[in-house]
């Protein structure tokens, strides 16, 4: 376990679910919302709401596992025994590696705003992403601590552009401009469950203040309020980010916008409103990668403690990080990147939809089961079990049609690169056995 000098406190575990939560893809998708009408608002209060129940499970589960770090995974564990566990976090894994691969290319999209030879030279694209994971990889290796300044840093830089857009934005606001409620032709239900399905993707990372929890101070206090205050905080930019665009932008060119925020800064500020914006577009991809690089290293610490991963992902340095988890993770990212960094920013996030969905949704699913049953055979809040059930039942019904909303590729891919661990599983039993 690491010294006290190497714990952060409540604002650093805060931004780390705030700036987590708060990818390059919020800045994206209200255009792609537009397309559905003004009912894709009613589709982030469903998502939310779902999002907040999963946030309270997380919050209470790390008051009765406080001192361990591993979140989803540790949390399954307890209740479903190793293999559960083991696949939750081999599925977790996967679904971080491939994630800052792709938010590295997503960066350089961004940045090609203001240097546009990143768009059409190869090499120098490259570069630029290959610095990007490795600095941050080598900042996250110097400690907890150190990658919680840059973390905590750039959360207050990428809320800045949406607090400038909700808060300026409300005297360009004209109801005129609103979409329609439904411009689908389908059903409101199935508009819903579209909008909720897309929208589900900018609540992945409700759970991160709970992996690093032997790296937090006083981790029964400060993961639940970090966890809850990051997930509100959240739903509250989100939702009014979405009407002050709906409002703001017409219709046309919001829907064919591929940067509706920084659109809308330049009616509100002119082109220096629309570079403030489009910087904090770039701050904000450096600060999710950074966070989920930390993620990613801590979550194969804490299964390789429990000898489920391989030995060598639990070395630490003097500083007490996982630092060949880090460097696995980056090579991991790397090529991640080199293989997909000529596609474009859009084609880019369905990519990373599609093959990190199910594996992200996993987790949410197992713990919300599993906090029922550890609750009783602890016996725990034996005063209110109706209200652990209900909240219990809640998270795991909406994490399980989240899962049947994602689509059919989603599951198939997503349901291979779960068993693809089993293999190194059965390996790592076979050790522990000799």
């Amino acid at each position: 376990m690491s010294s006290n000098k190497q714990k952060v406190g409540l604002v650093t575990a805060t931004s780390l679910v705030v700036g987590n939560m708060i990818g390059v893809g919020i800045f994206v998708l209200p255009a792609v919302l537009s397309n559905y009408g003004s009912i894709s608002l009613l589709g982030w209060v469903f998502t939310a709401t779902g999002a907040l129940i999963l946030a309270k499970i997380f919050s209470n589960f790390s008051k009765i596992i406080a001192s361990k770090s591993g979140g989803p995974y540790v949390y399954t564990k307890v209740g479903f025994g190793d293999f559960t566990g083991f696949l939750v976090a081999w599925g977790y894994w996967i679904a971080c590696w491939i994630s800052n691969g792709a938010i590295a290319i997503a960066v350089i999209g961004a940045a090609s705003f203001f240097v546009p030879e990143l768009a059409s030279n190869s090499i120098l694209s490259a570069g630029l992403g290959l610095s990007l994971i490795w600095v941050l990889t080598w900042v996250n290796s110097q400690g907890i601590k150190e990658s919680g300044k840059i973390q905590r840093i750039t959360t207050i830089i990428k809320i800045l552009p949406l607090i400038f857009i909700i808060i300026f934005g409300a005297f360009f606001f004209d109801i005129d401009n609103f979409p329609k409620f439904n411009l689908t032709g389908e059903s409101d239900f199935s508009a819903i469950s579209a909008v909720a399905a897309l929208t589900l993707y900018a609540f992945l990372g409700i759970e991160c203040a709970t992996i690093p929890a032997e790296n937090i101070m006083n981790p029964d206090k400060t993961i639940p309020k970090a966890t809850m205050l990051g997930a509100i905080l959240v739903t509250i930019l989100y939702i009014l980010g979405t009407v002050v665009l709906f409002g703001v932008l017409p219709i046309d060119i919001l829907q064919n916008s591929p940067a509706p925020f920084a659109e809308a800064a330049k009616i509100i500020g002119g082109d220096y409103g629309g570079y403030f914006v489009a910087i904090g577009v770039i701050i904000s991809g450096i600060g999710v990668l950074n966070g989920w690089i930390l993620i990613t290293g801590q979550i194969s610490l804490a299964t390789a403690k429990d000898d489920l991963f391989p030995p060598f992902f639990k070395k630490e340095n003097k500083k007490g990080t996982p630092v060949v988890g880090f460097v696995i993770g980056g090579v991991l990212s790397s090529i991640v990147m080199l293989m997909n960094y000529s596609e474009g920013l859009v084609e880019q996030f369905e990519f990373i939809v599609r093959l990190t969905v199910l594996v992200a949704l996993m987790p949410y699913l197992f713990t919300a089961a599993s906090y029922a049953l550890v609750v009783i055979e602890k016996k725990l809040h034996t005063e209110s079990w109706i209200k652990t059930f209900v909240l219990s039942i809640l998270g795991f019904a909406y994490s399980l049609w989240a899962i049947y909303g994602s689509g059919h590729d989603s599951v198939f891919y997503g349901f291979l690169l779960l068993l693809i661990g089993i293999p190194i599983y059965i390996y790592m039993k076979w050790l522990k056995s000799k």
